[in-house]
């Protein structure tokens, strides 16, 4: 690798579009964030415009070149289309994204944590059946699904379905089309649509038919690390890049966190503790026959992501640190003073509905075992330690016994919640300390490795694995043995608890559906 090179990468998130500049020998040379961008939410229903992500990417451009030039005297006499190797970038996915002939948005873009398409989707599932649409798709029918989406939007809004020419599904997905004039999508954030078959990697009519949606409206699938086209002339104008730079597919951002975290092979797992959460390993199948695992073509054509969602992570430990504590330092000092197992408080930390180990999106959070002596630190360690619990539940629910298990998430930045993971999973665990760039190198991996730099995964794999780094946490025996003897108990109290929830109808596992 010569190091002349520099690949531009983005990610395009529900707050902000982010930028970096990698140079070709994977090293970080400049980083921008565009200003926060709003979300409409409107009696549950949430929307954004895409209009807002094509405004934050070109803010972003444009202040990651500028402190490039500032870093690196040699950026700003090579900038050129043979200087930028290419344009790489991860997104928000399970979106809906309407375009009209021109590519340009006939309404705002509907979000994946919006559920309205619920009746669609029970009448999508009860076309094809419930186990061949998961067997097919590697996802339940359920109202977030974007297949069901686009059957509401056609049903709810004839006069804008009327004009709609192309869907998309990732935000990425839109820049990539303004960039490049074509309408694609990539197999990992597709998979998430309802639509793709995750064996084939193809549209499948199995699923498409059904829902009336005219197959020619879905983009053209590709793999994350193939070229999609080159920067036009105009857009180079519009966004201040080099005109004929290769634009590449990309990878949906649950896939960036996967790769970046080095979950490539069976036993490898990933801990994402933002504000929801996120188990994440690979397998050659989708899981299909378990509650709450939801499943995403990965990189190579026998490999899935199997991933267990989580709705409470991050925001159980924002809202008990907003309760019982000033401020984040003010948590930790507080949980300092508190002991394994909370003097028996124990929590369920369902905030705000729950996917799993409930699937109920009625179920709220509750604590049991308050006495007069309970303190604030008692509960404060409780709800951290309930999410825990959950977690080992996920992990329980997916194939392979952990062989690595990594921590990301502004979650893993409190340590004693660290500690109490590796205690409740009795497992080492690493967190990644450079978390908030390992995905632009995950995404400048896929670019070199198209490039003929790093041949394979194996390699992909190995190339992070190498600029990873990360503190280790490696589980008390003591506390292992506390938490195990607490555990039955932990998965014991929402069924006992489930009458108080409207809608919890459970299953033989204690799972509501």
């Amino acid at each position: 690798m010569t190091g002349m090179g520099y690949i531009a990468v983005y990610d395009v998130g529900t707050t902000a579009v982010k930028a970096a500049l990698t140079r070709e020998d994977g090293s970080l040379l400049a980083t921008a964030s565009s200003e926060p961008m709003p979300i409409h939410d409107t009696d549950g229903r949430q929307e954004q415009d895409p209009d807002d992500w094509d405004l934050g990417f070109r803010n972003a451009t444009r202040t990651v070149f500028a402190r490039a030039a500032q870093a690196d005297a040699a950026f700003t006499h090579g900038i050129g289309s043979r200087a930028i190797l290419g344009v790489i970038m991860s997104g928000q996915m399970q979106d809906v994204i309407a375009l009209d002939e021109h590519l340009l948005p006939v309404r705002p873009a509907i979000l994946y944590s919006d559920g309205r398409a619920r009746t669609q989707a029970r009448r999508l599932a009860d076309v094809v059946g419930d186990d061949a649409f998961a067997s097919l798709s590697g996802s339940r029918a359920e109202g977030s699904l974007p297949l069901a989406k686009l059957m509401w939007l056609a049903e709810h809004e004839p006069r804008s379905w009327s004009r709609v020419r192309h869907v998309l599904f990732d935000a990425k997905d839109y820049l990539v089309a303004r960039l490049t004039g074509v309408p694609a999508g990539d197999t990992v954030a597709c998979s998430t649509s309802g639509a793709m078959n995750i064996v084939t990697r193809r549209w499948d009519d199995r699923l498409v038919s059904p829902s009336g949606v005219n197959p020619a409206l879905l983009p053209a699938l590709h793999a994350p690390d193939e070229r999609i086209g080159v920067i036009t002339p105009d857009a180079a104008a519009r966004y201040s890049l080099p005109a004929g730079t290769p634009v590449y597919a990309g990878i949906g951002d649950a896939g960036a966190t996967t790769l970046a975290s080095g979950v490539t092979r069976p036993g490898d797992y990933n801990i994402n503790l933002g504000t929801s959460g996120w188990i994440a390993t690979v397998s050659d199948r989708p899981i299909t026959d378990r509650p709450g695992v939801a499943n995403l073509a990965y990189l190579t054509p026998d490999t899935i992501i199997n991933g267990v969602p989580f709705l409470n992570a991050g925001n159980v430990h924002r809202w008990s640190t907003s309760v019982f504590a000033e401020d984040y330092p003010s948590m930790t000092e507080l949980l300092a003073r508190s002991v394994p197992g909370s003097n028996g408080v124990r929590c369920l930390p369902y905030l705000a509905g729950e996917r799993f180990p409930v699937m109920n999106e009625a179920v709220r959070g509750a604590f049991v075992g308050i006495t007069p002596e309970t303190t604030a630190a008692d509960l404060a360690r409780a709800t951290l330690e309930g999410v825990a619990f959950s977690i080992v539940q996920g992990l329980a629910s997916l194939p392979d016994p952990p062989a690595e298990i990594t921590l990301v998430g502004g979650g893993a930045r409190e340590r004693l919640w660290c500690q109490i993971m590796a205690d409740v999973l009795d497992h080492e665990v690493t967190v990644v300390d450079n978390a908030d760039i390992m995905p632009a190198m995950a995404l400048s991996a896929l670019v070199l490795r198209e490039r003929g730099a790093l041949r394979s995964l194996d390699h992909v794999s190995r190339w992070l694995r190498e600029r990873r780094t990360g503190e280790r946490y490696v589980p008390d025996p003591r506390d292992a043995r506390a938490y195990r003897a607490l555990a039955e108990g932990q998965r014991a109290l929402y069924p006992a608890m489930a009458g108080l929830y409207a809608n919890a109808i459970l299953d033989g596992r204690g799972a509501s559906r």
